[in-house]
């Protein structure tokens, strides 16, 4: 029986010659990311007693959650990073004008195949859409990390799914990873590993798989993957010339559930709240009314999903009633958008742009939500007082169903304003 992706790269990073599903192996991984949490890391790293990072070539710290700083405690953390940043000669750091660390590290060729990458964040599992094991680990790992370059990890099992038919117009890479979780549940693939496959998966952009790996998460599953192709190798050209080495499953490899989906009949999708997999149609939920409206984050605030935005609004106004933010997920993504007028459209529609960064999406900073407020956003989380009010409401959508709502000022199915 042959084996999966995850376990060829625990095997390789392990120096073992196979690892089984729940094996626990020691690694040694080729990326360790953080961002505005080093602040918390470098207390850690300190307590433990070491003075000096064991390999610092390896670090990758981005500024993005906070950006710039709202409050003195967070202008302290960044000024905390800085001065650690120079004293530990970390080569990879990225200040407050650059971007969403989970944009940035594939922008600038980290995020290759056959990698393993762990970040003191979540939706880490992004990096999965070019290849690599990717996942997310706590703030004491991190720092022991810094101290050892060593963490301990558990071969997951996997979970395939294979997706196939193409996307009607309307429907898009977002809509499909809420229908997947609404269907398995928030906790259905907790600690597996989710491949995508199929061909519906094949034709998608690599922003689009990047949608996929960085949900897969939101399912509980501990990484997520799609195999490098093409499309994957072209990307990366232009970013690195670094080489890689790509790691694909086995086609006789074991798994412990295949699912399958058909995306031809699939309509517009949206998460409820308070709850990610609280998942219905658009049409379900159609007319509620919106005072905010949020196209960014890490999730889809790519130059794809500014176009889209920009196709929906473009030489109309967005209602008086709301208030519609728009966060490129770069500093570079920002400047292709000028470039390409697609900020202009947006401005005129009423959009207000913001930095690159994360802005609202963690309730810090930029556009936190007030008591009833109902958001309707493109991120990736919607409990309780995710966007800095517990007593706010908020929905998760594609940008075009979010373009589509901030015309009319309530939520409202995207496909009328496409041709």
């Amino acid at each position: 029986m042959g084996i999966t992706f995850v376990q060829k790269i625990l095997a390789l990073k392990s120096g073992k010659p196979r690892v089984n599903p729940g094996e626990i192996v020691d690694v040694s991984p080729d990326v360790i990311m953080s961002h505005d949490n080093t602040a918390a890391i470098i207390k850690i790293f300190h307590n433990i007693g070491i003075k000096r990072i064991l390999n610092p070539d390896k670090l990758f710290v981005v500024l993005d959650h906070c950006v710039p700083a709202a409050t003195e405690k967070y202008a302290l953390n960044h000024k905390q990073i800085r001065e650690f940043v120079g004293e530990q000669s970390i080569p990879h750091f990225y200040d407050i004008n650059t971007g969403i660390c989970h944009q940035v590290l594939p922008e600038k060729g980290f995020a290759l195949p056959g990698r393993l990458i762990v970040g003191s964040d979540s939706h880490t599992t992004t990096y999965g859409a070019f290849g690599s094991f990717s996942t997310g680990i706590g703030r004491s790992e991190t720092a022991v990390l810094w101290a050892t370059g060593k963490i301990w990890l558990r071969c997951p099992k996997t979970f395939k799914i294979n997706v196939k038919g193409s996307f009607k117009k309307g429907v898009y890479a977002k809509d499909l990873i809420l229908r997947i979780i609404g269907t398995l549940g928030a906790d259905g693939a907790l600690y597996r590993a989710v491949e995508f496959s199929g061909t519906t998966i094949e034709n998608m952009s690599i922003a689009s798989r990047m949608t996929l790996c960085n949900m897969s998460v939101e399912m509980g599953a501990k990484c997520g993957y799609v195999e490098p192709d093409e499309k994957t190798i072209q990307w990366l050209s232009s970013r690195t010339n670094e080489k890689y080495e790509i790691v694909k499953s086995d086609p006789d490899a074991e798994y412990e559930r295949v699912i399958d989906y058909d995306v031809t009949n699939l309509e517009p999708q949206i998460a409820c709240p308070h709850t990610v997999d609280n998942v219905k149609t658009v049409k379900e939920v159609e007319g509620k009314k919106i005072d905010q409206a949020f196209i960014g984050t890490c999730v889809n605030g790519r130059m794809e999903d500014l176009q889209i935005a920009a196709d929906i609004l473009r030489g109309k106004k967005i209602a008086k009633t709301v208030r519609l933010l728009v966060i490129p997920a770069s500093m570079k993504i920002y400047m292709d958008a000028i470039r390409k007028g697609i900020i202009e459209v947006l401005v005129n529609s009423g959009a207000v742009i913001l930095n690159p960064g994360c802005g609202p999406c963690l309730g810090a900073h930029e556009g936190v939500l007030a008591p009833g407020e109902v958001c309707l956003s493109t991120a990736n989380r919607n409990f309780k007082g995710r966007m800095g009010c517990r007593d706010a409401y908020i929905y998760l959508a594609s940008p075009a169903t979010v373009a589509a709502s901030a015309l009319t000022g309530k939520i409202t199915d995207p496909r009328r304003y496409l041709r």
